[in-house]
C-alpha cells in the first residue's frame, strides 16, 4: 500500500502509476530532499514534537541513505512515485516505525517546494560561475586584440571601424547583465517554504527559522498558500537562462559568419569543428551552430512553464509537477553550452589582416569624412550630402575614399585639404571615438577595467 493510501480501497492502475510518477526526473534532487529531511527531523526533536532520540535516529539513517545513494547502492521505485516518497519508504524499511515520524508537520507540497528551491539555488551558482569564466575569457581576448581593427556593422552592412576588443566587450556587457539577473533570481529563490504544509501550515509548533538557518536560506515564506504554489523563481530562472542563450546564439551566429570564406575573419580550431561525409574540403562550425539551435530548447522550457502556471488556482495543483522537467532541461542545456562555447572561443584563430582589410572596404570611414567637413565649418547635413556623392563616385570608379587624390576630393568640396587622409585613417576613425563606451583604446581599456572590477566583486550566493 502507498504511504498515502489509507482511504483507498483498491490499488492504483499500473498505467496511472507510470503516468503519475516523477521519480525518473526528480531523483536528481535526492541530496536536497535528504538534507531538508535531516533539518526537519532535527527541528522536530528540538521542539519536542518527536522524541529527541527518534530525531537523532532519523538524521543518522538519512545520512546513511545519502551515502548509499552516492555509492550507487540504492534503486528508486516508480511505485513510490517521487523522490520524497522513495526516501521515506527506504527510511521506514531500515528503521521501522521511527521512520514514520519524519513526515510530521509537513506535506509533500512544501517539501517539493523546499527541494526545488535548494536545487535551483545550487544550479544558479553553477551557471553564474560558468558565465564568469566565459566573461574572464572575453576580457583576456579583448586585451590581446585591443588594436585589432575590424568593421562594425548595422543591418549586417559595414558601418564604421571598431576593434575586435570593443566587439568582444559588448558581449561581456550582456554576460554581466546575465550574472546580475542570476544573482537577483538567487535572492528570490532563497526563501524557505517548509512549514507551509499542504496549504495552511500546521498546528505543530515548528521552528521555521531554525530550518531556514540550517539549510542556508535567507528568509522564510510569509504566506502558506504562496509558499506551496509559488513557481515564480522557476520561471524567473528559465527567463534568465533564455537570455543567456539569446546572447550565446547571437555570438554563435557572428562566429559562424566570420568563419565563412566570404568573411574569413576567424578560423575555428579543429577540435571544435567537424567535416563532411561527402565534401572533403569542409570545415563546419558545428559547435556554434548547435548552440544556436539549442537556444530553442530553453525558450520552449520558458514558454512551457508560463503556460503551465497561467491558469492554476491556489494552492498546489498536480500540473506543477511539470515544472521540473522544463527547468532541468533548460539548466542542462545551458550548462552544456557555456563551457564548450568558452573553449571554442579561446581556441579560435583570428585573422587580423582580413579584419583590417574588411574595415577598409565598405566606406566605413565615410562618417569620419563627413565629420572632417563639419569640423571645418560645414553644416552636417551639407557634409552628409557631399560625402554621399563622393561615395557614389567611389563605387562607380571602384575606389575607396582613402584612394582618392586631393584633386578628386576638391571636385566635391574645396574644404578638403591634405589632412583629410590622416582624418580618415582606420586608426583615426577608431581613436577619435574616445567617449566612454566607445571603441578608442583608452575607452575600451576603461571598460575592461570596469568589467574586471565587477568580476572580482561578484558572488552569487546567500548574502
Amino acid at each position: 500500500m502507498k504511504l498515502w493510501g489509507g482511504r483507498f480501497q483498491k490499488d492504483t492502475d499500473k498505467a496511472v502509476d507510470d503516468f503519475n510518477s516523477s521519480i525518473r526526473f526528480d531523483a536528481r534532487m535526492y541530496k536536497e530532499d535528504i538534507l531538508g529531511s535531516m533539518a526537519h527531523a532535527e527541528m522536530l526533536g528540538k521542539q519536542g514534537i518527536i522524541p529527541k532520540e527518534d530525531a537523532e535516529k532519523l538524521v543518522k539513517s538519512l545520512q546513511e541513505i545519502l551515502q548509499d545513494i552516492e555509492a550507487g547502492k540504492v534503486s528508486f521505485s516508480v511505485d513510490a512515485e517521487d523522490i520524497h516518497m522513495n526516501i521515506e519508504k527506504i527510511l521506514i524499511e531500515r528503521i521501522g516505525d521511527t521512520g514514520k515520524r519524519l513526515h510530521t508537520g509537513r506535506s509533500r507540497n512544501d517539501q517539493v517546494a523546499l527541494d526545488l528551491r535548494m536545487y535551483l539555488m545550487e544550479q544558479t551558482v553553477q551557471v553564474a560561475n560558468l558565465l564568469k569564466t566565459l566573461t574572464l575569457q572575453l576580457v583576456s581576448l579583448s586585451k590581446a586584440h585591443i588594436d585589432t581593427v575590424m568593421p562594425g556593422y548595422t543591418h549586417l552592412q559595414k558601418a564604421q571601424p571598431i576593434t575586435l576588443a570593443h566587439h568582444f566587450m559588448a558581449y561581456s556587457q550582456m554576460f554581466m547583465r546575465d550574472m546580475d539577473r542570476l544573482r537577483d533570481t538567487y535572492r528570490r529563490t532563497a526563501i524557505m517554504p517548509l512549514g507551509s504544509g499542504a496549504l495552511a501550515g500546521t498546528t505543530y509548533p515548528l521552528d521555521r527559522e531554525f530550518v531556514c538557518e540550517t539549510l542556508g536560506f535567507s528568509a522564510i515564506s510569509q504566506n502558506s498558500l504562496d509558499g506551496v504554489s509559488d513557481r515564480d523563481f522557476v520561471i524567473e530562472l528559465a527567463a534568465d537562462l533564455s537570455l543567456i542563450m539569446v546572447h550565446l546564439s547571437r555570438f554563435s551566429e557572428e562566429l559562424i559568419l566570420w568563419s565563412s570564406h566570404e568573411f574569413s575573419f576567424v578560423e575555428m580550431d579543429d577540435a571544435y569543428s567537424t567535416g563532411s561525409s561527402i565534401m572533403p574540403q569542409k570545415k563546419n562550425p558545428d559547435v556554434a551552430e548547435l548552440i544556436r539551435g539549442k537556444s530553442g530548447r530553453v525558450f520552449g522550457s520558458l514558454m512551457g512553464l508560463l503556460t503551465m502556471m497561467k491558469g492554476l488556482p491556489l494552492a498546489y495543483n498536480k500540473d506543477m509537477q511539470e515544472d521540473k522537467e522544463q527547468i532541468f532541461d533548460a539548466l542542462d542545456t545551458v550548462t552544456l553550452c557555456l563551457p564548450v562555447f568558452t573553449n571554442m572561443l579561446s581556441s579560435m584563430r583570428v585573422n587580423k589582416v582580413q579584419m583590417r582589410n574588411g574595415a577598409r572596404g565598405g566606406f566605413t570611414n565615410a562618417t569620419d569624412a563627413a565629420d572632417y567637413l563639419v569640423k571645418k565649418g560645414m553644416p552636417f547635413r551639407e557634409a552628409h550630402a557631399v560625402i554621399g556623392n563622393l561615395v557614389f563616385y567611389c563605387i562607380q570608379n571602384e575606389k575607396s575614399i582613402d584612394d582618392l587624390t586631393i584633386e578628386e576630393f576638391h571636385s566635391f568640396s574645396t574644404v578638403f585639404d591634405k589632412d583629410i587622409y590622416d582624418a580618415i585613417s582606420m586608426e583615426a576613425c577608431v581613436e577619435g571615438r574616445s567617449l566612454p563606451g566607445g571603441p578608442a583604446k583608452a575607452a575600451v581599456l576603461s571598460t575592461i577595467a570596469a568589467c574586471e572590477a565587477f568580476l572580482n566583486a561578484y558572488h552569487c550566493s546567500r548574502e
